[in-house]
């Protein structure tokens, strides 16, 4: 059985003194490949190194919109010229809105109008954070599709309801669920995780941050991804073994990975 963690923060200082643990234990536990997301431009260069140490690790560059005070336009051109650099950049991201942290909406909206133009000229999906955000989120999206025309990607860690869901799934867009997923009281991402069409779906853990039940509480990591896998198995009443055959596919698919698995020590 294959799983991809399509969401992955390993450059973390909480994962320095024992990477190479947490690659082992990942490995043992099926995870074929690993996508990791980027805050901001200047972590570049570490995820370059780290998926030069670990093969199965392809990554994304972009701003997130918790940072957009680093945000000028050079930075878009910062971006662009780095995601055209590298083979393993498979996204542009994480971008979006968050306005459950910050109120620098203008400079949010101008960050991630201008990584969406950036995707839509390279041809890469884009990863999308969305907080407090799921109807300006929506507005700004179907604005942008009409006046620019659409981009794939995925709505990461999803939170939403399953009528907000489908606004999404309406605009093309695959949804991922993390270990929030197996919290006792998430009814509305349960039940968002049941209705999203199977080749629509993928599986995150947002390392190391919302480690799934039964780890939750600890430092959270991809091997983790497993128990996000079974619970949304669970609540789509299919065996184990097929969520993590669709979940690759569907990965592999947005993130135009290689379709079998690469074989490492």
């Amino acid at each position: 059985m294959r799983l991809i963690d399509t969401h992955v923060h390993i450059n973390f200082p909480v994962f320095q003194d024992d990477l190479a643990e947490v690659a082992q234990r990942w490995r043992d536990a099926g995870i074929a490949y690993l996508i990791h997301s980027c805050v901001e431009p200047g972590e570049f260069h570490t995820l370059q190194a780290l998926s030069d140490q670990f093969p199965e690790l392809f990554f994304a560059v972009g701003l997130h919109p918790l940072d957009v005070h680093l945000w000028t336009p050079d930075l878009a051109t910062t971006i662009q010229q780095l995601a055209q650099s590298d083979r393993r950049v498979v996204a542009l991201g994480e971008m979006g809105l968050d306005f459950f942290k910050s109120d620098q909406v203008e400079q949010q909206y101008a960050a991630f109008g201008a990584q969406l133009r950036i995707a839509r000229a390279l041809d890469l999906p884009v990863i999308i954070h969305c907080r407090d955000a799921a109807v300006p989120m929506a507005e700004f999206l179907q604005q942008f599709w009409q006046e620019q025309g659409p981009v794939r990607g995925v709505m990461h860690c999803w939170g939403g309801s399953p009528e907000e869901t489908q606004w999404f799934l309406d605009l093309g867009f695959y949804i991922s669920f993390s270990g929030t997923v197996t919290f006792k009281k998430a009814e509305q991402i349960q039940a968002s995780a049941a209705m999203v069409p199977e080749h629509r779906l993928l599986v995150e853990t947002d390392c190391p941050f919302l480690a799934p039940v039964p780890q939750r509480g600890k430092r959270n990591e991809p091997a983790f991804v497993r128990h996000v896998a079974e619970q949304v198995a669970t609540l789509r009443q299919v065996p184990l073994e097929s969520l993590a055959a669709q979940t690759f596919h569907n990965s592999c698919q947005l993130f135009r990975l290689p379709g079998a698995e690469i074989v490492v020590a």
